[in-house]
């Protein structure tokens, strides 16, 4: 399955962290000989187990005319080796009492077993097996296909929303492949050969582009025994070719106006801003929860409660994001309400980030709500391992542990010099959305 667009879903996954009380030394972390990343976590509150597979491919990794592989392998990764056949995979988890699933997103593709703990040798065994040996039918691809091409129609081409967000995503990059949607073109989709699948899977599905993750109720050193066991023995594969696209500056302002049958008119707004790895990157997600983060957000209160202008508003920014990508904010539009209005009222809030200083009031609210978030969320073993991955992903599962402190430390000087450097009138992407007659 592909999750909702990745701007909609940082917030939940950075508030998920593992809790610094937690010690660093809590994690056993190692690499095995053919590459495979492993990180295992104790937590003995209940007898189960979140086992996490994630692959360092995305639609980040796609050629140009072959969009939409990572995202169709996902799928495809469920029908079949010659050990377990098609369909065996979830049937098996489900009989022994476990739930499973899959995404793909612009840079990593994941998936994952919640299980009990005395059935984690399963899961094990499973997944090692589909690491390698896929069977790939052509009939299972073609039947396959045709489910994804009906998920595309149902999530973006019949959904205002999804289809405003991927023609303003397509719109922002000319150059890096973000801008290409996770689930791929129509065209590609239909094009796509067995052969090209084939190739994609040998490439990125290979030990040394892994990292398991496991959290929950077991002995680490005894599971990671077992991990060498079962993934150990897999042949380490050439290293996949690396994405070296920089995406140019922007200088001016991009529009896109489309018409679409839907209800009302929506307005998005992106500006291109740095990942994770630029100082940066606290401060612009204490500015989104600011723009966006719940009833108290000025989005809502602005354009929602007070000016009744919009129905509904939102935004977030991609924290975990590889490459640089987009700060998206976002409104549709009450019945009878002009959407160039609501788009001054979007931008109006903007501008006002860069000439006023946050007040302390709304400084401390941000930062409570990301933290009591945090706290909330310590529950999940499942987010837990999620957020090791994540980590990992940008430069080790430890930098989760420095994640509240550079939320605390971000000032409302902060934050008016980001909005000020990332926030350009010429570096904006606006996408309206128009209902047809």
């Amino acid at each position: 399955m592909i999750p909702r667009p990745p701007w909609a879903l940082v917030l939940a996954l950075v508030l998920a962290l593992p809790a610094p009380a937690r010690a660093a030394d809590a994690v056993l972390a190692a690499t095995l000989d053919n590459g495979l990343r492993v990180l295992l976590l104790e937590d003995h509150r209940s007898p189960i187990v979140s086992f996490q597979v994630w692959y360092r491919v995305g639609s980040r990794n796609e050629a140009r005319g072959a969009t939409g592989i990572a995202h169709f392998l996902e799928h495809l990764m469920f029908k079949g080796t010659p050990r377990h056949g098609p369909r065996q995979y979830a049937r098996l988890v489900e009989q022994n009492g476990g739930q499973d699933n899959a995404f793909t997103t612009q840079d990593v593709t994941s998936y994952f077993v919640n299980v009990a703990a005395d059935r984690l040798d399963l899961v094990l065994d499973l997944e090692a097996d589909r690491m390698r040996n896929l069977l790939l039918d052509p009939r299972e691809i073609d039947a396959e296909r045709q489910v994804v091409i009906e998920e595309r129609r149902t999530r973006t081409e019949d959904d205002p929303d999804g289809f405003l967000g991927e023609e303003v995503g397509a719109l922002a990059f000319k150059a890096h492949p973000y801008g290409s949607p996770i689930i791929g073109w129509m065209e590609d989709l239909r094009r796509l050969t067995p052969e090209e699948i084939r190739a994609f899977y040998d490439t990125y599905y290979v030990p040394n582009n892994a990292i398991v993750v496991a959290v929950g109720d077991f002995q680490a050193p005894g599971l990671l025994e077992k991990i060498k066991r079962h993934f150990g023995t897999i042949a380490r594969g050439a290293d996949p070719p690396p994405v070296r696209t920089v995406e140019p500056a922007q200088n001016g302002e991009r529009r896109v106006t489309v018409r679409k049958q839907a209800e009302l008119p929506i307005v998005y707004v992106a500006y291109h801003v740095p990942s994770q790895r630029s100082e940066d990157a606290p401060a612009l997600e204490v500015l989104s929860t600011i723009l966006s983060g719940g009833r108290a957000s000025r989005l809502y209160r602005k354009l929602v409660y007070e000016g009744q202008a919009a129905l509904e508003a939102g935004g977030d920014y991609s924290y975990f994001s590889l490459d640089p990508n987009l700060f998206w904010f976002w409104a549709t539009a009450m019945p009878g309400r002009d959407p160039a209005t609501l788009e001054q009222a979007l931008l109006a809030e903007m501008e006002r980030l860069r000439t006023e200083p946050v007040s302390d009031e709304e400084l401390a609210r941000a930062k409570n709500q990301i933290e009591a978030a945090f706290v909330f969320q310590q529950d999940s073993i499942h987010r837990r391992a999620s957020l090791l991955a994540r980590f990992e992903l940008i430069g080790g599962w430890a930098l989760g542990e420095r994640f509240v402190d550079r939320i605390r430390a971000v000032t409302a000087a902060d934050l008016q010099r980001v909005a000020q450097t990332w926030f350009p009138d010429h570096g904006r992407n606006v996408g309206v959305l128009l209902p047809k007659p």
